[in-house]
């Protein structure tokens, strides 16, 4: 009789805690759903008890819950279907991960901390798991813009040199293909003198928005290099790829047409660029971005509003 209140007693504490809980039995079948769970998801506990739909509350399609992978033992499974694994830190059986959820009945996206344990019995048989739900979507959410913050240039919202150093290194662990342009603008310190720091930043973000706008979204990394250089990483990208990318962004300039405010400089605003490509795995990114930097020099050197491939000048 006292283990059947003490019994009691723990559904109704489970069922008024503050955190957001549900209980599936040995079967998988939902067998507490509390009402701080009810609030978090939108779904009554009278639609999931005695069911296996608790997935429904957190996912538009069919998948396991933490609480399914403790219960079938499933462990490996949790790097491929969360995004964060915490279950090095738990005792053995339980685990931790955080995962966004899409809550279809509440219509939010949230970014949730999942914790599920088992319950065994006397006699050391699996008899529930409880899983419980911690909504820090506000923290991830800071997270990622601190992340943003740390990585991406404060004037033109590309990637700063920071990002690009940390891309390069990752991207150089792949075989295939690897290109690097290095661009600077022309005679911009003039421009620069004669509009003042403020037009000198809007022409610094268009130019960046403007190279951009030429690589390719799925792939390629824009980053301010210093001053008013920027590189481009082109990822699986040969010469070819990479001097059709230069290119385009000669061309894009070109019909931006942006007017340089100095007699004793061109007409138009102009870009030299610099082009090497990785042809052996020996060399390093330094030695990439060593070759890239020579080209830009000797299209200065030539006259600017060119691509420089090695010697070789490709397009004025």
């Amino acid at each position: 009789m006292l283990e059947y209140r003490e019994q009691g007693f723990a559904v109704q504490l489970m069922e008024h805690l503050v955190v957001p809980t549900f209980v599936l039995d040995a079967s998988g079948h939902v067998t507490i759903w509390n009402r701080a769970c009810e609030r978090l998801t939108g779904v009554r506990a009278a639609e999931v008890i005695g069911t296996k739909l608790h997935w429904s509350g957190f996912y538009e399609s069919a998948r396991p819950c933490l609480a399914d992978l403790v219960l079938n033992g499933e462990d490996d499974l949790v790097d491929k279907l969360y995004l964060a694994n915490r279950s090095e830190t738990y005792q053995h059986g339980a685990l931790s991960a955080e995962n966004w959820c899409v809550l279809p009945q509440c219509g939010a996206r949230r970014y949730l901390a999942i914790d599920a344990g088992p319950i065994y019995s006397p006699s050391g048989s699996l008899i529930a798991v409880v899983e419980t739900l911690r909504d820090i979507t506000s923290q991830k959410e800071a997270q990622t813009a601190l992340e943003t913050l740390a990585s991406q240039d404060g004037l033109t919202g590309v990637a700063n040199r920071r990002m690009f150093d940390q891309r390069l290194a990752a991207e150089w662990q792949h075989p295939a293909h690897l290109s690097l342009l290095m661009i600077d603008i022309d005679h911009f310190k003039p421009y620069n003198d004669a509009l003042g720091h403020q037009r000198g930043d809007e022409c610094l973000r268009r130019i960046a928005d403007l190279i951009v706008s030429e690589t390719r979204q799925e792939c390629d990394l824009v980053a301010r290099y210093g001053g008013e250089e920027f590189a481009v990483i082109l990822p699986h990208a040969d010469m070819q790829i990479a001097l059709a990318v230069a290119r385009r962004i000669l061309a894009a300039l070109k019909r931006a047409a942006i007017e340089h405010p100095c007699p004793s400089c061109p007409p138009l605003v102009s870009l030299s660029i610099g082009a090497a490509c990785r042809s052996d795995r020996s060399v390093t990114p330094d030695a990439l971005i060593a070759a890239a930097d020579a080209s830009l020099y000797r299209a200065k050197q030539l006259g600017r509003d060119r691509i420089i491939i090695g010697e070789t000048e490709i397009a004025a």
